[in-house]
């Protein structure tokens, strides 16, 4: 299935889906009208059981240079605090950074510029592969503004409080081999192998068990911040109510090979 609605693509292929920012000429800037197509998307991702793995990128040469200057930000310069409230109790930017749920592996194809609220979406995947073109950026602090939809958590939880401070009050942008180094990114990669490589990842996950790759990526959540015997009670607790039964199957599925344990 392939759908181009509001500015994003939309494809499914053999159990992974590719959602596409597509509105180059503003360097995929989001505005409100494709901030509620991602939503529909991410809600129809995580709900279908035929696709077991997304990958998020963006067409042209930016990933995502964030919220639409002319429609977004004006809707939040006369808010009142109940509206600042109730955006806090909502689905974040983006339909990913906030409370969608997703249980299922994000996979961030970071092609170009990631600024402001589009630094946000990549934080908000759970693995990050750059291009070697790609560049990261917290330019807010200029606006007036700084993070407010997963930003900064996800910066201080992947690259520690030094970075996080470094990115969000300078407002200095960094290039892909700086963030591979600060931990932003877990691979760079060539630009024109950039999709092949991330769609590979892709394939290798959704060829595990589900159950297993879901269970991994909520414990590996839900340890964060927690002192170390809590953590490893919660990994014990996650790790041995898997379906074991499936396991069973596949363990009984492998052969012993002599003298080599099980």
């Amino acid at each position: 299935m392939d759908r181009a609605e509001g500015h994003v693509r939309y494809h499914k292929q053999d159990r992974i889906a590719t959602i596409t920012l597509n509105r180059p000429q503003a360097r995929n800037a989001i505005d409100p009208a494709m901030d509620q197509r991602l939503r529909e998307i991410w809600a129809d991702f995580r709900d279908d059981d035929d696709v077991d793995v997304a990958i998020l990128t963006g067409a042209g040469t930016a990933f995502c240079a964030g919220a639409d200057r002319n429609t977004w930000f004006a809707q939040w310069l006369d808010a009142d605090a109940a509206a600042v409230r109730r955006n806090a109790k909502n689905v974040g930017f983006g339909g990913l950074t906030r409370g969608m749920g997703i249980a299922k592996p994000v996979i961030g194809a970071i092609n170009g510029w990631a600024l402001g609220a589009g630094l946000e979406l990549a934080l908000a995947c759970d693995i990050r592969i750059a291009s070697e073109q790609a560049m990261f950026g917290a330019p807010l602090v200029g606006l007036g503004f700084h993070h407010g939809d997963g930003g900064i958590s996800r910066l201080v939880d992947a690259c520690g409080m030094a970075v996080a401070l470094d990115l969000e009050l300078s407002g200095e942008p960094i290039d892909a081999a700086r963030a591979l180094h600060v931990n932003l990114v877990t691979r760079v990669v060539a630009h024109d192998v950039l999709m092949s490589h991330a769609r590979a990842l892709a394939e290798r996950i959704a060829g595990h068990q589900q159950s297993a790759v879901r269970s991994a990526k909520q414990t590996v959540l839900d340890v964060i911040g927690r002192r170390l015997d809590d953590q490893l009670e919660c990994e014990a607790l996650s790790a041995y109510a898997i379906d074991r039964q499936t396991a069973r199957r596949i363990v009984d599925a492998i052969p012993l090979r002599s003298g080599a344990e099980p």
